[in-house]
């Protein structure tokens, strides 16, 4: 499901979000892994370095524990990915995420309807669905944690 709504002011940010440039990029790799059925490094080194976009990781207790990327649009903005390995993380990820758009910015978030938790969050922001869409496999459906998928990382390239 997309949601879309408008940046907010943020009061207090997590001390547990740093920059995925941080992160050592096989780190990032590794907890990727679980949310797409193939080697997506490659992918990944574009996707977290384009312009115009921030991405930001959480981390705990010296684990990571999420990360989310956040682009301009040729509208707002979309946040994607955002896989969090709890609704908290994922929210806080998600604040962090808007600061770093102008307030009152268009934002999108586009959340597997089966994650009640991200449907929520949604929510929660002030968001409103705009459109829904149908994922579709050809063979087995892998086995995503979807409870760990707060935002797909687009659907633009399927």
């Amino acid at each position: 499901m997309r949601f879309e709504g408008f940046s907010r002011k943020t009061l207090q940010l997590s001390p547990n979000i740093i920059p995925l440039s941080s992160i050592p990029f096989e780190e990032l790799c590794e907890y990727d892994k679980p949310f797409f059925p193939d080697d997506r490094k490659d992918f990944l080194k574009c996707w977290i370095n384009q312009p115009e976009s921030s991405s930001l990781a959480l981390k705990q207790f010296g684990a990571l524990k999420g990360y989310g990327v956040i682009r301009k649009c040729r509208t707002g903005f979309k946040i994607g990915p955002l896989f969090a390995d709890s609704p908290k993380f994922a929210e806080e990820l998600f604040d962090a995420l808007t600061v770093y758009v102008p307030e009152g910015s268009h934002i999108f978030i586009d959340t597997p309807e089966v994650n009640k938790e991200a449907v929520e969050m949604a929510k929660r922001h002030g968001m409103t669905p705009s459109f829904e869409t149908a994922r579709m496999y050809r063979g087995t459906c892998p086995d995503l944690p979807t409870d760990r998928i707060f935002s797909v990382t687009t659907f633009e390239l399927g």
